[in-house]
């Protein structure tokens, strides 16, 4: 029967606030649920890779325009090194061992999705591959610019290795196929006969010497964050502003994670202006793994080579 009390104007007006109040709850739920999957938070370094220390990913996309102005942006390889394999590309070698106290060449080839070895590469910081060679105590750090034979098999000729486990990096970036424009950073590991004492890792520090020069580190850096990272260089005492470039920066800088050695390249945004950089220069630094990484400062002054080492604890 009908009851005029039921649907009273007071009451149809509160039952109008619910369902506003209602559909007002379901857009904001829809739009925190986009908020969630959008482009934005994946680009956050740390939001969608967990212990992948490398910095943001290759796309243009994301990237702000002053980002993509610094030198090396362009080329930021994602994921920790840690595996031979990533998107179909995969590192193969036959070398498993290799030997201790003398020089020695490590073979390898890197195959693409459909299993052929990979011979198209593109220029990055003028190398089409980089090669690193790190001890699993962090300790016998080596740079290398292997080169590649016809057939697509590379060969780094490394200095001599002091017994342990190593584990060998590349870096490189397709210039063709499925993976064209993308960076990618494989390893597998190898083991150097002997006596394999553990050398302790220095205690972190914000200074090192390396062949009379001070390298200096400033950068408060917080796991899952991109900071800005300092080094400044001097000699007894004084500002080096000599600097040379190398591999289009005035510095190279590479870091790994105790305990795993997870790889990370941190990128330079001082741009190169001649052989008078210095003593002050900037990196974009994105460390998602908290605990201590050891980094690996590579600079050359009067055409020589230095590689400064030190430890910096991410917290």
């Amino acid at each position: 029967m009908f009851s005029p009390s039921r649907f009273s104007p007071s009451r149809f007006t509160a039952r109008r606030r619910v369902l506003a109040a209602a559909g007002a709850s379901a857009a904001l739920a829809l739009t925190l649920a986009a908020c969630g999957s959008s482009g934005d938070s994946s680009s956050m370094p740390g939001m969608d890779h967990g212990s992948k220390p490398s910095a943001s990913s290759s796309s243009s996309s994301s990237k702000s325009p002053a980002m993509g102005d610094m030198p090396g942006m362009d080329h930021m390889a994602s994921g920790n090194g840690l595996s031979d394999g990533k998107d179909g590309y995969r590192l193969t070698s036959k070398d498993t061992t290799l030997p201790g106290g003398k020089q020695a060449a490590y073979g390898f080839t890197v195959t693409g999705p459909d299993g052929k070895a990979v011979t198209d590469f593109a220029v990055d910081q003028t190398k089409r591959m980089h090669f690193y060679a790190i001890r699993s105590d962090l300790t016998g750090f080596q740079h290398l610019h292997p080169t590649m034979a016809a057939d697509g098999t590379w060969s780094a000729d490394l200095s001599a290795l002091a017994p342990g486990s190593w584990r060998m990096f590349t870096s490189f970036t397709p210039n063709s196929g499925a993976g064209k424009g993308k960076d990618f950073v494989l390893s597998r590991t190898v083991t150097v006969p002997g006596d394999a004492a553990k050398t302790p890792l220095p205690a972190p520090a914000a200074t090192t010497r390396v062949d009379g020069y001070t390298v200096t580190v400033k950068g408060e850096l917080m796991a899952g964050m991109a900071h800005p990272l300092t080094v400044s260089i001097a000699k007894d005492g004084k500002p080096v502003t000599d600097l040379q470039p190398y591999l289009e920066t005035y510095a190279h800088l590479t870091s790994f994670h105790e305990g795993d050695a997870a790889f990370a390249h941190l990128h330079p945004t001082t741009k190169v202006t001649g052989d008078n950089g210095g003593p002050d220069l900037s990196f974009h630094a994105e460390l998602p793994t908290s605990g201590n990484w050891r980094l690996f400062l590579q600079f050359r002054t009067g055409g020589k080579l230095h590689t400064a080492a030190l430890t910096l604890r991410v917290g």
